[in-house]
């Protein structure tokens, strides 16, 4: 024991014996900890924040009907565009409700501008799942409308792909919606709460990724906050014109039956 003849053997007994104590203490605290990441946690109240990306460009292309008279207004247009818009929302969840709202506010490199603006970027859609009904306040161009009726319901095909979204393993499932708008979701049975942004709902756990190729935007969750939200923050919409789904899309169908594409195409952004 030369490394404690100057101490004293006593004194050298006593620091190899602490140091047991120590690596013992230290393993069964490993051990422990590695038990409780080993089981499955169940979550079903707190708040996710999802960022939505839309390709832009893409919906330009899908839009545009060639060359006006010669003029490629479609080029023209992104030059003074970003190829993606960029927009966060946030969804609260507890048990059986659901609250989807804007979030924090980005800002972009190049400014979009308010006519160009997608007619979805301010959506707020609370969800009651036990009772199976929404409510949502959309704004339309000008006009603000309180849509209160029954939940969606989506005829999903769940796989067997998955995905880590936001520290979560996620498996994938597929929809086809107003007739032939195809819908990517990717849900957690981690987080037991049956919802998802928009009116995405249904799915046995909680939608944390969606992708409608169509419309070349996506949602994906960024981070989870399992903090048990207040009363006030799942408080449902309550302004707007009052309508149930079926009044609004008449009303779509009706005034931009000649838009073309572009009124198809904003159709299915609003009926999300």
């Amino acid at each position: 024991m030369e490394l404690f003849k100057d101490c004293g053997w006593d004194t050298a007994k006593s620091t190899i014996v602490m140091m047991r104590k120590f690596l013992i203490f230290s393993c069964a605290t490993f051990l422990v900890h590695g038990q409780l990441f080993s089981q499955d946690v169940f979550i079903s109240a707190g708040k996710i924040e999802f960022e939505k990306r839309v390709n832009l460009y893409k919906n330009l292309d899908d839009q545009s009907s060639g060359n006006d008279g010669g003029f490629d207004w479609t080029s023209q247009l992104k030059k003074s565009l970003p190829e993606y818009q960029v927009t966060y929302f946030n969804l609260t969840f507890d048990n059986n409700k659901t609250l989807y709202k804007p979030g924090r506010e980005v800002v972009q490199s190049q400014k979009i501008p308010d006519w160009f603006e997608g007619p979805a970027n301010s959506n707020t859609v609370f969800n009651d799942l036990q009772n199976g009904k929404s409510t949502a306040q959309k704004t339309v161009y000008e006009t603000m409308f309180l849509l209160q009726d029954s939940l969606r319901r989506t005829p999903w095909r769940i796989s067997s792909d998955t995905r880590v979204i936001a520290g979560f393993k996620c498996r994938k499932a597929t929809a086809i919606i107003m007739d032939s708008v195809f819908v990517i979701a990717f849900y957690t049975d981690q987080i037991v709460t049956t919802g998802g942004p928009e009116s995405f709902n249904g799915l046995p756990g909680m939608i944390m990724g969606l992708a409608v190729p169509r419309l070349h935007t996506t949602w994906f969750a960024t981070k989870v906050e399992l903090t048990e939200p207040k009363a006030e923050e799942l408080a449902p919409p309550v302004k707007g014109k009052k309508a149930t789904n079926e009044e609004l899309v008449q009303k779509l169908k009706s005034s931009m039956k000649d838009w073309g594409k572009w009124g198809q195409h904003a159709q299915w952004e609003i009926l999300l």
